[in-house]
């Protein structure tokens, strides 16, 4: 029996209501947005609503300007042309330029390779004009990949193996423990297995693929003399 494979879409998982600020946005205004909304982060946008760049606690903190405790003091600093200086900053000034972002229709597998790849914490969502529709975040990531392993088994087994190979499940055995996929078993080439595994990786759900296959050999052994 075919299962229908599970392929979330970044609108699925997004968080429309998004905290965001402008360009010209003072410090001040950032680190009481920060603390009001209990974020850790905003896109900055324009006067369009498009998304120019991002700023988190972490640049603030960077700066040492970040005062946890009071909208009006900043503890971080020992000097007042410190505070004067802080007060000076805005959103253009601290943001990370330019966002990176993703695309309502992106799957979530993209938006989890962006973020693993370039080791950040939160993709702002726009539309084809660049505006802001959305957020996601780690966490929003990773609750997707609370399937059950059993599920991503019957996937495997019956969408690729079956359906996206035609081959025989009978060779294969194919073992998911939180969401690591261990695969045995003798394809009939080297690439028909090279490319079962790249597929199973797709599959939602799939952490790794540990690859316990056994290949035939790539190249003909020479006969020796009789």
């Amino acid at each position: 029996m075919k299962t229908t494979a599970m392929k979330t879409s970044v609108e699925e998982i997004m968080t429309t209501q998004v905290v965001a600020v402008k360009l010209g946005a003072s410090f001040k205004e950032m680190a009481a947005a920060l603390r009001g909304n209990r974020v850790s982060a905003f896109p900055v946008i324009d006067d369009d609503g498009k998304v120019i760049g991002l700023v988190s606690e972490a640049d603030m903190l960077a700066r040492k300007v970040l005062n946890a405790d009071h909208a009006e003091t900043i503890t971080a600093m020992p000097h007042r042309w410190e505070q004067d200086k802080a007060d000076g900053l805005t959103a253009r000034d601290l943001m990370t330029h330019p966002a990176i972002t993703v695309t309502p229709d992106d799957s979530v597998e993209q938006a989890a390779r962006l973020m693993y790849t370039l080791q950040v914490k939160r993709l702002p969502v726009i539309d084809h004009a660049g505006r802001l529709v959305g957020i996601i975040s780690r966490a929003d990531v990773l609750a997707v990949y609370d399937r059950p392993d059993d599920e991503i088994r019957q996937e495997i087994i019956g969408n690729v193996i079956v359906h996206g190979f035609g081959q025989d499940p009978d060779q294969f055995t194919v073992g998911v423990q939180a969401g690591v996929v261990t695969m045995e078993g003798s394809p009939q080439s080297v690439t028909l297995g090279h490319d079962l595994v790249r597929k199973i990786r797709h599959v939602q759900g799939v952490v790794a693929v540990r690859d316990r296959l056994s290949y035939p050999d790539m190249y003909p052994v020479a006969a020796g003399p009789v």
